[in-house]
């Protein structure tokens, strides 16, 4: 499956999700559904996956963690707050950027129409 279409498929559940549950809950809640939606329909999810920092030849273990990685392809980070900030979409770019891959999906389950919280950052373009 291509990115985009792996990515249509995953706002695609974040859809699903967000109209059974709602706004209004924890991010560790809509992470857990979304990656059992993911896993219902047949994606590889890994949840909090680490996130290494290499700085030189040291390699730091920071703690920085990436909400979902969908098909080892595509960054998924959860918020659930009232407004976006630039910091949000720069904390997609680095871990991007950090795992070497191309395409995350910022997605804000705060908003009351979910399409409104989605956003496609892309590393590399």
């Amino acid at each position: 499956m291509e990115l985009n279409e792996l990515s249509h498929s995953i706002i695609g559940a974040a859809i699903e999700v967000h109209r059974r549950l709602g706004p209004g809950l924890l991010e560790s809640a809509y992470r857990a559904c979304l990656a059992y939606e993911l896993n219902k329909r047949g994606f590889r999810v890994i949840k909090e996956h680490p996130v290494p920092l290499v700085y030189d030849d040291i390699k730091l273990e920071c703690g920085f963690r990436a909400d979902l990685i969908v098909n080892e392809s595509i960054v998924v980070e959860l918020k659930a707050k009232s407004v976006l900030h630039p910091v949000d979409e720069a904390q997609v770019l680095s871990h991007l950027r950090l795992l070497k891959m191309r395409l995350g999906l910022l997605i804000n389950f705060h908003e009351v129409k979910l399409a409104d919280g989605v956003r496609r950052v892309i590393h590399g373009y």
